[in-house]
């Protein structure tokens, strides 16, 4: 088996009013926010310093679903390699898997609980897509 995370792709957190939250911190920390998923951070992988890519930052509504079925206020989103091949693996070493794995344009997604039943997003991105998407539109341009 490859590597299995990779990076950070994402920090999601509630937030009583996201909108007004984006803002704040774009306001103060210069954090663009250019739609209502909030900021992106663009970098160069060090292994293929041609592709760009991205970590997203996104305050959700307090009474989103999305976190479920941890009752946190956050999840972090990894970024991963064969996210088919780890969740297979991850469920073998009794890790729970929650729903099942979605495919985007801009990628593959998995959801697992901690220990600590905190819901982490797995994350195998096609960079293209997503360039295309934001380019233009991140903090770190």
């Amino acid at each position: 088996m490859k590597k299995r995370v990779t990076g950070i792709g994402g920090i999601f957190f509630k937030s009583e009013n996201p909108k007004a939250t984006r803002e704040w911190y774009n306001k103060h920390l210069g954090i663009q926010c250019p739609d209502e998923y909030g900021g992106m951070f663009e970098w160069q992988k060090t292994s293929k310093p041609e592709e760009t890519a991205y970590t997203i930052w996104s305050p959700f509504e307090e009474k989103t679903e999305y976190f479920q079925p941890s009752k946190k206020d956050f999840m972090f989103n990894y970024r991963v390699e064969n996210l088919v091949e780890l969740l297979k693996v991850l469920k073998e070493e009794g890790v729970e898997i929650v729903g099942e794995m979605q495919e985007f344009e801009y990628g593959k997604f998995g959801w697992i609980l901690d220990p600590e039943g905190n819901k982490v997003e797995l994350w195998e991105p096609i960079e293209g897509p997503f360039s295309e998407m934001y380019k233009g539109k991140s903090t770190s341009e």
